[in-house]
């Protein structure tokens, strides 16, 4: 392995996040040190060399805390402990110091819309008469029905079925994820407080920032009668929700919460970081990343976007745009532990519905995977090429595909099961990384693996693929070690023709200029949830960045011609001048 090339991480700088590379750790799925198939705190610390050659700024952990693992280790009994199966506080506070002397930051996952049914505070709900102090922390109603018998609202789970469950003595309480997950009602001070301190305790133990899971969900029109949302359900888990009107998403209230976060995270020198996951449309997301509220929201459109320059383009354009217009840093992201792989939904034809293929274990279309490696690649090197923090899910560095064909009887996810076996679920991003060609779990640990893993993952893994000239491995180490010396203000300037339709949004004076020349026009709309490629003769993506270095993508069916200049960075191999379809290139123009 290449030695740690330290990150610039100083421990002061205030906007250190601002155009950061994060890498996300699942931590059941990373490294397993004790061999029990579950990936532990010892485990990651182990491998934070990993992470350190790789050359990113920061790890953000997903959920490490006590879990029944109903929904991966969403379902949180303690927010201020950790799974004694994946380690101990001790063991957390010496990943973090591990991970501060190789100049990494850390972030951790915070869960505030819901708790595991575990939790002392549920356990303590049910033991307590309606009306009492306990349930109040929670959304508990009386049912609808001559005898309460039908739940308060028609509100669906986000993973199937009703989002109310009745518990004996005849009331109901909100779900709007697992039934082990309990929704919170943040007009309760006490909520609220018990956050601050949960702010405050991991902060105090050195923790860099925080990713706010579900963060539009908090606030809640509970006003009664429970408003019913018939066909109005935003029943997938990803659509974009729409502009504050729907009882439990993305409601306005919500901000209040987020700008009273704001004071204990600036209360910290340098104050802690906070990046939202909201899924909701462009021009609310950037409420979410006000200065006085979390700063920074993951791009879900991006994520989206269709494999065309135009869908990109449009996308790209008003993200800047918006972030700009509120102080904010854009963010890009590919994968990550609640979508296919992009390795995979790159392999795919246009449009491809992406739950029906994983039910078909893969089959149904068959992928290109050849075809999906290297749009992937190309992929990355244009989102590490734009300003903004770029976010990178754990393997995504190996080329790893979705495991499809998990078979049913390894499914953990309780999408499975909520939704009757109609969707199969996240199981297949989550498998445990592998490390070696071989051994019972490719290197992931001593013993077995808590999903299984493919056989074409030995030769995916990081013992193969370090050193290799031309791997995806050695493809991010060298464009994040470029990113960091090419790295300029957070602008760009087109190269490729613009189109009217590609600006549509708020103005950023200086966050984005348009130049016309050779390439093709840019616009149209992004499909949302859409998967796979499309074609086009004229389908490029073509900018500068301040400090004058360009990147090219070409998402078009044949060759084009490379602009003269020095080729720094490409995503596959280049012949006779040219740039074949589906590889980006970073260049420096000839002067």
């Amino acid at each position: 392995m290449l030695a740690p090339a330290v990150a610039d991480a100083s421990s002061q700088d205030p906007n250190w996040w601002r155009q950061a590379v994060i890498y996300q750790v699942y931590p059941r799925s990373f490294a397993d040190s004790d061999g029990d198939g579950i990936g532990d705190l010892p485990g990651l610390t182990g491998r934070l060399t990993h992470l350190a050659s790789l050359g990113v700024d920061a790890l953000w952990l997903s959920p490490f805390y006590p879990s029944e693992l109903a929904d991966g280790g969403y379902d949180v009994a303690d927010f201020r402990d950790v799974d004694p199966r994946l380690g101990t506080l001790a063991d957390f506070d010496a990943m973090v110091a591990e991970a501060h002397r190789l100049g990494l930051k850390i972030l951790v996952d915070l869960v505030p819309n819901h708790t595991s049914d575990q939790h002392v505070w549920f356990q303590e709900a049910l033991a307590s008469p309606p009306g009492s102090a306990a349930r109040a922390r929670y959304v508990f109603r009386d049912g609808r029905g001559e005898n309460g018998e039908l739940p308060p609202s028609d509100w669906v789970s986000r993973f199937g079925g009703s989002a109310w469950k009745r518990v004996p003595d005849g009331q109901w309480y909100l779900h709007l994820f697992a039934p082990e997950q309990p929704d919170l009602d943040w007009t309760n001070e006490e909520v609220r407080e018990d956050f601050r301190r949960t702010l405050r305790f991991w902060s105090d133990r050195g923790v860099d920032g925080f990713r706010i899971d579900v963060a539009h969900g908090l606030a809640k029109d509970l006003t009664e009668p429970l408003r019913d949302m018939g066909d109005n359900q935003f029943k997938g888990d990803h659509d974009l929700m729409p502009d504050g009107t729907h009882p439990h998403w993305d409601r306005d209230e919500v901000h209040e919460i987020y700008r009273d976060w704001r004071i204990v995270l600036d209360s910290y020198d340098p104050p802690r970081m906070a990046v939202a996951e909201a899924w909701v449309k462009n021009s609310r997301r950037v409420l979410y990343t006000r200065p006085d509220e979390l700063g920074q929201a993951f791009n879900f459109e991006y994520l989206q976007a269709e494999w065309t320059a135009p869908a990109l383009r449009k996308v790209i354009t008003e993200s800047l745009a918006t972030a700009a217009a509120a102080g904010a840093s854009a963010t890009w992201v590919l994968s990550n532990h609640d979508v296919v792989r992009h390795a995979s939904r790159l392999a795919l034809p246009l449009g491809t519905d992406t739950d029906a293929w994983l039910l078909s274990d893969g089959k149904d279309p068959a992928p290109d995977l050849e075809s999906g490696l290297r749009r992937a690649r190309a992929a990355t090197l244009l989102m590490l090429a734009l300003p903004g923090a770029s976010y990178v899910y754990q393997g995504e560095e190996l080329g790893l595909p979705e495991v499809a064909d998990l078979p049913a009887e390894a499914l953990q996810d309780p999408v499975w099961e909520n939704t009757g076996h109609t969707r199969k679920g996240r199981d297949g991003c989550r498998v445990p990384l592998p490390w070696t060609r071989g051994g019972t779990s490719y290197g992931f640990g001593p013993g077995g693996a808590w999903l299984p893993q493919p056989p074409v993952f030995g030769e995916l893994s990081v013992a193969a693929q370090d050193g290799v000239e031309g791997s995806t491995l050695e493809l991010y180490r060298a464009a994040l070690r470029l990113r960091r010396e090419l790295q300029g203000d957070e602008s760009l300037e087109w190269l490729s023709a613009p189109d009217e339709t590609a600006a549509e949004g708020p103005a950023a004076d200086g966050a984005v200029a348009d130049r016309t020349s050779e390439g093709g026009a840019a616009g149209g709309a992004a499909a949302d949830g859409a998967a796979g490629t499309g074609t086009g003769t004229a389908d490029l993506i073509h900018f500068r960045r301040s400090t004058g270095w360009q990147c090219l993508a070409n998402l078009s069916d044949r060759p084009v011609s490379l602009p003269a200049g020095e080729v720094l960075l490409a995503s596959g191999p280049l012949t006779g001048g040219q740039l074949p379809p589906d590889t980006t290139v970073w260049l420096r123009a000839a002067r």
